[in-house]
């Protein structure tokens, strides 16, 4: 018989007491142990960053740097909206997918638009040529303004061309139309009464922004005061016959690409706002209708942090603006537009721009942007082709579809980190727009050249950082990539293609007999003397008739003159200093087969030379420079023969600190002996021993403090490059 033992019930186990167990700390003893690692390196120095802007951004935030935050406690769709202008967010409404369409003909853009619109697209983003910004007909611009940059526009024809298909009705517009949206706008409700539409359907914007094209071109083709009058009589007819359309736009795009920062780029931005709202105002435009009519389109950079709060403290400012100029809780609300970079974006190694602009995209989202322009990653080298405008459009719907971010509000609000970015970059935006406001606004600072002085300085820093590497960019500046081969450029005859339009509008006009000529000419002459009282129903009555956008134009200025000029903005990019030396290097190569050599004179065992070795090809590659990379030589004497044996033009000494007195006078001298006209750059920086180096005939340090800019356009001119 078989005995079973009792098995006795497990114990269990005893409760978890996370209070107990885990004992707090605070921030004191997380500080203190902090400074114990750093051994003596000042907190504030090591881990304390400081931005563009002036805002040191700690390595920790706690609940305690909000408690002063009173708009931490608002509530998406309540004032000041920091947290949003629609109490639901996204969860009732996704933004708009938006995307800019640059083909020049309307056969071609009305192509592109009706794939992309059947492809994720629901705001069709439509960038007028500079010849219809400018509110030319093709037969009377400049060859290089037809077609350039976007679509040509100058009948009725054109526009119905450029939209067929296209159902006004379902789809958000976002029209950039210059200085003056008055007769873009008269095509544009002409064409739906053509239709059989009705314009109250139209929503989006036609983006009139008179200051925003003075700040980056210095002037404008009528006078200010002469664009305000036509933005108030838009306003006045859009507000009663298209309420959903707004018809003026904010652009950040001249500050942010002229390398300001978030706080500039907001400053000037608000101020633009406040100033339209006031000239509306003395116009016999209420706050309470003018603010609404405005959008603003910020642009989205690299730090994701700080853009997420600068587009937070932007609906913020707005509204806290717009309450102190008399406008009610439905006048403060901002609609908000963001487009990606171009300051960051890059000619070389382009497809890093991919990474660039889905980081920009993520923080619109996070940001609560109403519409988003995901640029495509080739828009900085070429006109984009359909590959990169799929990916550039996918990029935001992917956030939308599978990241969710459509499906939360808000989700960067009440982190500590953020919430306290958006109010350090909303209160220095306000002291800087007081600044505008002190030297009586926008247009007058602007031609006292405050805000671009404001706006270079910090390029020049920004600048300088990427000339000594201290602001990476991966592809450029550092990591390049020597073997990459550039993208195609499709060839583009601008004269041809002004001749087919110069035609096309000239046979227009030929068509028309001469009753509708003769009704053209006076419902143009009904322009020049109409006043306030129904001067846009007038434009659209000419559209109707047959009138150009050009004729429509020069009927609107023909008592106008444009203003004395501006100092413009120079808008730029990051990169563009060391793209200027590899393209040179490039044209070179191309004329002599190969490119400039630099030997690396590897001094000793591996250890001894690598870091200085690696170092330095990096260097020189971002300038173009093929590098040959030796094994460390024992003597001099070999070091020294291989380098001349190599042709190279430039020398690089790599090595430390500790050998470089013993080996740099012997190797320099067997080098100059030989060929004086050898460059011989030394690897690293020893203070104590510079002086000493040069008086031996090193003619250059390479090292990671070093301006790369000026380094290496100093080489290469040298070597023979042309630059």
């Amino acid at each position: 018989m078989s005995t079973t033992a009792t098995s006795q019930p497990a114990a269990k186990p005893a409760p978890l007491n996370v209070a107990a167990d885990f004992p707090p700390s605070t921030y004191a003893d997380w500080r203190q142990l902090v400074e114990a690692e750093l051994k003596g390196i000042p907190f504030d120095k090591k881990l304390v960053a400081r931005t563009y802007e002036g805002i040191a951004l700690q390595p920790i935030y706690r609940r305690e740097d909000v408690a002063d935050l009173p708009h931490v406690a608002s509530l998406p769709g309540f004032a000041p909206f920091v947290r949003g202008r629609k109490a639901t967010g996204y969860l009732t409404q996704s933004w708009d997918v938006s995307q800019e369409i640059f083909n020049s003909s309307p056969a071609e853009f009305n192509t592109a638009a009706r794939a992309y619109l059947s492809r994720g697209l629901t705001g069709l983003n439509i960038v007028l040529d500079q010849a219809t910004r400018n509110g030319q007909d093709p037969d009377t611009a400049a060859a290089g303004d037809v077609g350039a940059g976007g679509l040509s526009v100058a009948t009725l024809a054109d526009l119905a061309k450029a939209l067929d298909g296209v159902d006004l009705e379902k789809v958000s517009l976002l029209v950039r139309s210059g200085a003056s949206a008055l007769p873009f706008a008269a095509l544009l409700v002409a064409l739906c009464q053509k239709r059989g539409k009705a314009a109250s359907a139209l929503r989006g914007c036609i983006e009139m922004d008179p200051l925003g094209v003075l700040a980056h071109a210095g002037t404008l083709p009528q006078s200010l005061a002469g664009a305000y009058h036509e933005m108030a009589e838009l306003v006045r007819w859009a507000a009663k016959h298209a309420p959903e359309l707004q018809t003026v736009c904010v652009h950040s795009r001249s500050w942010h690409e002229a390398g300001g920062n978030a706080v500039q780029e907001l400053a000037f931005a608000l101020a633009t706002g406040v100033e339209y709202v006031r000239e509306l105002d003395a116009r016999g435009l209420g706050v309470n209708l003018a603010a609404p009519r405005v959008r603003f389109a910020l642009t989205a950079g690299a730090n994701f942090f700080t853009e997420i709060a600068k587009l937070r403290a932007a609906r913020m400012l707005w509204a806290t603006a717009v309450a102190a100029l008399g406008g009610n809780a439905e006048a403060q609300k901002l609609t908000l537009h963001v487009r990606t970079s171009l300051w960051n974006k890059t000619v070389l190694d382009p497809h890093v721009n991919l990474l660039r602009g889905t980081v920009e995209a993520f923080a619109g989202a996070m940001g609560g942007c109403d519409s988003l322009q995901v640029g495509a990653f080739d828009e900085v080298v070429r006109t984009p082709d359909e590959f990169s405008q799929r990916i550039a459009r996918n990029t935001q719907i992917i956030l939308q579809k599978e990241c969710d971010l459509d499906r939360v509000i808000d989700p960067a609000g009440g982190a500590w980190f953020v919430e306290r970015l958006t109010d350090s970059i909303a209160r220095a935006a306000w002291a800087l727009f007081q600044e505008v406001e002190k030297r009586g606004g926008m247009a007058a600072a602007m031609k006292a050249g405050f805000p671009q002085a404001e706006v270079a300085k910090t390029a020049t820093e920004k600048l300088k950082n990427v000339a000594t590497r201290r602001d990476v960019i991966i592809g450029t500046n550092q990591f390049a990539n020597l073997k990459e081969k550039p993208l195609p450029k499709p060839a583009c005859d601008a004269a041809a293609f002004q001749r087919l339009r110069a035609e096309q509008v000239a046979a227009y006009r030929t068509s028309a007999d001469e009753a509708q000529s003769t009704a053209v000419i006076a419902k143009l002459a009904k322009i020049v003397v109409a006043g306030k009282t129904g001067l846009f129903a007038t434009c659209v009555e000419a559209v109707t008739a047959g009138a150009t956008l050009g004729e429509i134009t020069r009927a609107l200025r023909a008592n106008d003159q444009p203003d004395a000029p501006v100092t413009p903005v120079t808008l730029q990019r990051a990169a563009q200093d060391f793209e200027r030396l590899r393209a040179a290097v490039e044209c070179y190569a191309a004329g002599t087969g190969a490119r400039p050599k630099v030997f690396l004179a590897n001094m000793g065992p591996l250890a001894q030379y690598k870091a200085r070795a690696d170092f330095s090809r990096g260097f020189f590659a971002v300038g173009g420079f093929d590098t040959v990379y030796p094994k460390g030589f024992a003597t001099v004497e070999e070091a020294a023969a291989k380098a001349l044996e190599s042709g190279a033009p430039v020398i690089v000494i790599c090595s430390t600190d500790e050998t470089y007195p013993a080996l740099v006078p012997g190797l320099v001298k067997a080098i100059k002996e030989k060929d004086a006209g050898r460059t011989v750059v030394l690897a690293g920086y020893p203070p104590d021993q510079v002086e000493a180096h040069q008086q031996a005939g090193v003619d250059d340090f390479v090292h990671v403090r070093v301006n790369a800019v000026e380094l290496l356009t100093n080489l290469l001119k040298k070597v023979g490059v042309a630059l």
